[in-house]
């Protein structure tokens, strides 16, 4: 059933109306970045009495039409939590089967992604990752490197408090070898010391499968972002669900701290 399942389904062409309203959206300020906590893969595979796995293989699906469709709308960066060092703790057999997807996903897209110009990258601990994955990942980011389209950005064995501690080193060896001073360290420093120092600020946050939180997931980048919750789990998002959640974002009055 579940290799049935797994089948590759062709994907059927946008309505007109939801090209009209993506060309709408264009003409607006777009958020420069974009990221998702793509939630419910298994509570997905669960109503449909299969296992988690088929969750998260249709799950890689929505990866591909959510960025191909991010790519249309003219978003500069995109960034996916596709695994936290928190998810070591699940099962071996699902945690196998998640180091796999970035493979399957890559091997299957990247001429797409080449074509469409967009870049590939990651955030997170690149070296404890299985070998298989990180040479899908290293293929993946040495043929796209040219690209200067939307940067694909995948948050893998991520976690942001990890990431602050590895800040709060850098910076500490940087002092002890008098390569800077306390003066010297304010909000733009330590900004360019984070895995997404090059990228752009992150403006909009969206979370599929109706839970409310953060967990551990770009931490200082999410100072200022909007937030967009979402009872859809993350197979089932769609094109229309993104583009909802930007002409959400696009009426939404952003002050930054100051009066209004």
């Amino acid at each position: 059933m579940l290799d049935k399942f797994l089948l590759k389904k062709s994907e059927p062409a946008l309505p007109d109306s939801l090209l009209k309203r993506l060309n709408e959206a264009r003409k607006k300020p777009m958020p420069n970045h974009v990221a998702i906590i793509m939630d419910g893969n298994g509570r997905w595979a669960k109503q449909r009495n299969l296992p988690r796995v088929a969750g998260h293989h249709e799950g890689m699906k929505t990866v591909h039409k959510i960025t191909r469709f991010a790519n249309e709308l003219g978003v500069k960066a995109l960034t996916l939590y596709a695994f936290s060092t928190e998810n070591w703790k699940r099962p071996k057999f699902e945690v196998d089967f998640l180091m796999k997807l970035p493979g399957e996903y890559l091997t299957t897209y990247l001429p797409e992604l080449i074509e469409k110009n967009v870049k590939v990258e990651m955030i997170g601990d690149f070296e404890a990752l299985p070998k298989h994955t990180q040479q899908a990942i290293e293929n993946a980011r040495k043929a796209t490197e040219q690209n200067d389209g939307l940067v694909l950005n995948f948050a893998l064995n991520y976690g942001s408090r990890l990431e602050l501690v590895n800040v709060v080193k850098h910076i500490s060896e940087l002092a002890v070898a008098q390569q800077i001073a306390p003066e010297d360290i304010d909000e733009a420093f330590v900004e360019s010391c984070l895995m997404t120092g090059h990228l752009p600020e992150l403006d909009l946050l969206i979370r599929t499968s109706g839970e409310v939180r953060l967990s551990n997931f770009m931490l200082w980048q999410l100072a200022y972002a909007e937030l967009a919750f979402t009872n859809v789990y993350w197979p089932d998002y769609n094109e229309e669900c993104l583009l909802e959640a930007i002409e959400d974002f696009q009426l939404r009055n952003r002050r930054f701290g100051s009066l209004g």
